[in-house]
């Protein structure tokens, strides 16, 4: 039977998640009569865990989890590639599972990966910050990283940067060129990182009292990016820089002003936030915000697979401005 997830076996047999997982993995004590129970109930409902994850649960080596969806593929990128170093330098096993849509996409995520014995999972953005995965997480008896998320209970540590401060920071950039009016296009609204660089944003606004800012919705996707630079720049008062809240909606800013026969920087200036890889691959190359997304993420694995851990912690890496062609003075 296909599509049989550890919750519904262990609701057949009347036991926890983690207690079928112990099962099925053969990792952990469960008294004879119990076992029985769950092995009955994974042969009624055909249960089969995730074949590649099965097999590695029979290793000696951690095993971390990861489960994305991030929109932004320059992010996700430098994600795995700091995920991948941080296993390779801690001796364990990265497993990745993509997450569908919605919460329940994000509970057949962590279930698949339960099944196959694993017991830390790192949850990058935006599955960090959601209560239905950290709910799920605790009741298969994960370990849990975060990744720019704010720390809470359940989650053993998280790695970030100060958002908020940076933004401020990049925000301060543009003041000292003499933009005075400024555009702003905001990230998703499901992450804290969002809210941190728009808070930012305004921060560094007040401390210029003949600056306005101008702020259009994002979700950190191209085309979020596309639609926001098109709002700002039809309207009356046109902003002389546009701050988009990743790289990812930045490169489109850049494309709507060529399109429209508008120069960067000499026309419009725009930067970015992150520094993946699409800042230095397109035309002009982009002023931005440089968080160290790689070295995050492979923070986060040493800390899944190191042992006495300090619980809720929150571990905050430096930021810095990387200035390049796409933002300059106003004339």
């Amino acid at each position: 039977m296909s599509g049989v997830r550890i919750s519904d076996v262990a609701r057949a047999a009347g036991v926890s998640a983690m207690t079928v997982s112990r099962v099925v993995t053969g990792r952990g004590a469960v008294n004879a009569e119990t076992r029985k129970r769950v092995e009955a109930a994974v042969r009624q409902l055909g249960y089969v865990p995730n074949a590649a994850a099965r097999k590695l649960a029979t290793g000696q080596a951690d095993r971390i989890g990861l489960i994305y969806s991030n929109p932004s593929a320059g992010y996700l990128s430098e994600f795995l590639l700091g995920a991948l170093a941080g296993a390779r330098r801690m001796g364990a096993q990265l497993i990745v599972e993509p997450c569908g849509s919605g919460e329940q996409g994000e509970v057949e995520a962590l279930e698949r990966l339960a099944g196959g014995g694993v017991k830390a999972v790192l949850l990058p953005p935006p599955h960090g910050e959601s209560a239905r995965a950290m709910h799920a997480a605790a009741a298969l008896g994960m370990k849990v990283v975060t990744i720019g998320a704010p720390l809470r209970a359940g989650v053993s540590a998280t790695v970030q940067i100060d958002d908020r401060a940076a933004a401020a920071e990049m925000t301060r950039l543009l003041l000292r060129q003499g933009h005075r009016k400024i555009g702003f296009v905001r990230g998703a609204s499901n992450q804290a990182s969002s809210a941190l660089r728009e808070a930012g944003f305004q921060r560094a606004l007040t401390e210029q009292p003949d600056a306005e800012g101008f702020i259009e919705a994002g979700d950190f996707t191209y085309r979020s990016g596309l639609a926001a630079a098109d709002r700002l720049l039809d309207l009356p008062v046109v902003p002389t820089a546009i701050f988009a809240s990743n790289d990812e909606m930045a490169s489109a800013v850049v494309a709507v002003a060529h399109r429209r026969g508008l120069d960067v920087p000499g026309g419009l200036s725009v930067v970015g936030f992150d520094d993946t890889a699409v800042a230095t691959s397109i035309w002009p190359a982009l002023t931005t915000v440089r968080q160290p997304v790689a070295e995050m993420a492979e923070a986060a694995v040493i800390l899944l697979a190191g042992r006495g851990t300090d619980p809720e912690i929150a571990h905050v890496l430096a930021h810095r401005i990387v200035e390049r062609e796409s933002a300059a003075k106003t004339a």
